[in-house]
This record gives C-alpha cells, structure tokens and sequence, in this order.
C-alpha cells in the first residue's frame, strides 16, 4: 500500500516537474504577460471592436477561430489570454472560441499532424478545428445570451475615456508592442535551437524593454505588472494543482490501458477518446507521438476517428484547465463548454472516421 501510494505521488510529481520545465518559462510566462498587457494597455473598445456581442459574427468568430495559427500554446497556455480578453468585455461566443482555437489550430500542431500521422488526418484537425471552434462559440452565446445582455448594459453605461498617455503615443507602438510578446511566445516555444531560440527571445525582449522605456509611463508598466500577478496567482497554483492529480492519474491509468479502446471508429470508441482527451494533460505538439506510439495510430491500433477525436479535444481542454476555467468564468459555463468539446469532437472523430466530411 505504502508503494502504491508512493508512486503515485511521485507521479504527480514527476509530471508537475515536467510541466514546469517545459512549459513555464516558454509558453505560461510570457502568456500571463500578454495576458497581463491586454488588461493594462488595451482599450476596452479595442476588443469590443472585434469580439463584442454585437460585432457582426463573420467579424467576430472570424478571427477568434483563426487566432491559434500565430500562437504555439497548449490548453493551459492560452487561460491567462482568455481571461484578459474575457475581462475586458468579450461576448462569451467568440471569447470561447478563440479558447478553443488557440491551442486546435496551432500550425506547428497542424504541419505535424500532417508529417508523422499523414496528411489526411493532418487536414482534418486543421478544418475540424476551424469548424468546432466556430460551432462552440455560437452554442455558448445561444445558451448564455444574459451574459452577453449582461456585457452589453455595462458597455453602455461605461464611460468612453481615452487616457491620455495612450493619446501620446504613436499609433503603431501598442501593436509593436503586442507583437513583440508574441513572438517571445512564439520562438521561445519553437523547436529551433536552442541558441537561436534564446538569442531571438533576447532581441525581442530587449526591444520590449525600449518601447516601455520610451513610450509608457511608470503608472503604465506597474499596472501592467499589477494585472499580469493578479492573474498568475488565480490561475497559475489551480494549474499546478491540476497537473499533479493528471500524473496521480496517469500512474493508475496509464494511457495504454486505453488503447484496446480505439481500435475501431464507432461512436463509442471517438466518444470515449474525447472523454479521455478532457481528462489527458497533453502539451502542444507531444499529442502527436501520444497518438502515433502510445495509443497505437502508427502502429494500426487506433482508428482514424478516435485519433482525431482526441486530437480535437485532448490539446484544446484537460482536467488543469477545466479547474481554471471553472475559477475564470463559473461551474455552469465551464460544464456546458466542456460537454460541447466532447460533443462535437465525438461527431468530428465518427465522420471523419467513417469517411463523411465536415464540409
């Protein structure tokens, strides 16, 4: 008993390591800084412009669906993000499909899916993914239209006050400095090497530092520190927490228990790889060998439907994020989005499975 227990703990915490040193200092650190920068520098009418409730939905769910072709991040990477967007006015629609899309249309993912488990199933996660990120989106704002009334009354009565220092500031300078953050976000999780990795992320940095040396104030930069902390502490230690009891889980269910599971593309079997893929702690890019070797894809043990099943949902939501998600926008909200992956990654898995295309 004293063993079981004992490895198991280990476990957890073996994967807790893991995370951290995959994934903190490439991915989560400068999310919560982009996330913290969105809060502190961006106008409220800046996101309301393309992602409120009443921006026309071609406009909106648009370009929340293709948003993750630029950013290399995993379910838990893109919170941070999604709460400073949600924070700022989003109508829930497109606030959640830009949730779902971060993490499903990462290119990196896409082009990778396509090189080692074949261009077919490589093509139907990158539409699959546009698709479900649009359909989500427009069953959250259906089902929760009071929210978005709710957003609306409050951009009504709100203010339109334009700060001063933002007024000083040439045009192009927010949006330089935006894209800066991402692309520390983006090469710092790149598989280049290493050395050129650190030297790109040291140049972009060092170009941050002179856009808040000459462009933004001190009131500016201590918001934005104040923004990016008070995020990092509601959702970093949830995270960490999470991802301790996935390798709790992991060590009595390893995932290839699973894999006598997937063998065909029946309903059950894509339903039961969504499932597991909401549970599964799976970091951007690793899903690919998951599938390939440990469930068995390469090998001919996992059918087309369930791997693409997985793939929708396993990367886009698991066990750590549900846990913040509930923190960012409450229980009732979280287990209709979490139902609606599992729901919809079924039916893409058992279509493409059985030869039916989404379009």
């Amino acid at each position: 008993m004293i063993d079981i227990l004992t490895g198991a703990l280990a476990s957890g915490l073996a994967a807790v390591l893991d995370y951290l040193s995959a994934h903190v200092l490439t991915c989560l650190v400068p999310a919560f800084f982009i996330a913290g920068a969105i809060a502190a520098f961006v106008k409220k009418d800046a996101i309301l412009k393309y992602f409120s409730p009443d921006t026309p939905k071609h406009i909106s769910y648009g370009i929340a669906s293709v948003s993750g072709t630029i950013l290399a991040v995993c379910s838990c990477t893109i919170l941070p993000i999604f709460a400073g967007i949600l924070k700022k006015g989003s109508g829930i629609g497109p606030a959640t499909t830009f949730l779902f899309a971060g993490p499903a249309i990462n290119i990196l993912a896409i082009i990778y899916t396509a090189r080692v488990l074949g261009f077919d199933l490589g093509v139907a996660r990158a539409v699959s993914a546009v698709v479900l990120a649009i359909v989500i989106g427009l069953f959250m704002a259906l089902i929760f239209r009071s929210t978005d009334v709710e957003t609306l009354k409050k951009k009504a009565m709100a203010p339109s006050v334009a700060g001063a220092c933002e007024e000083e500031k040439p045009r192009w300078v927010t949006p330089a400095f935006f894209a800066l953050l991402v692309g520390v976000l983006v090469f710092g999780a790149s598989p280049l090497d290493w050395v050129i990795r650190l030297s790109i992320v040291y140049i972009l940095t060092l170009a941050i530092a002179v856009l808040l040396i000459y462009y933004y104030d001190r009131d500016e930069v201590t918001d934005w520190g104040m923004e990016t902390w008070d995020l990092t502490k509601k959702i970093f230690p949830i995270l960490i927490g999470g991802t301790f009891v996935v390798g709790i889980i992991a060590f009595f269910l390893p995932p290839e228990t699973f894999q006598p599971f997937f063998g065909n593309n029946s309903l059950g079997a894509c339903f039961f790889a969504a499932i597991v893929g909401t549970i599964l702690y799976m970091p951007t890019l690793l899903e690919v060998p998951i599938i390939g070797t440990t469930f068995g894809y390469s090998a001919g043990l996992m059918a087309g439907g369930p791997a693409l099943a997985l793939l929708l949902a396993g990367p886009t939501i698991s066990l750590p994020s549900v846990l913040v998600l509930h923190r960012i926008m409450g229980a009732k909200k979280t287990a209709v989005y979490v139902a609606l992956v599992v729901v919809f990654a079924t039916i893409a898995g058992f279509l493409y499975g059985n030869g039916i295309s989404l379009l």
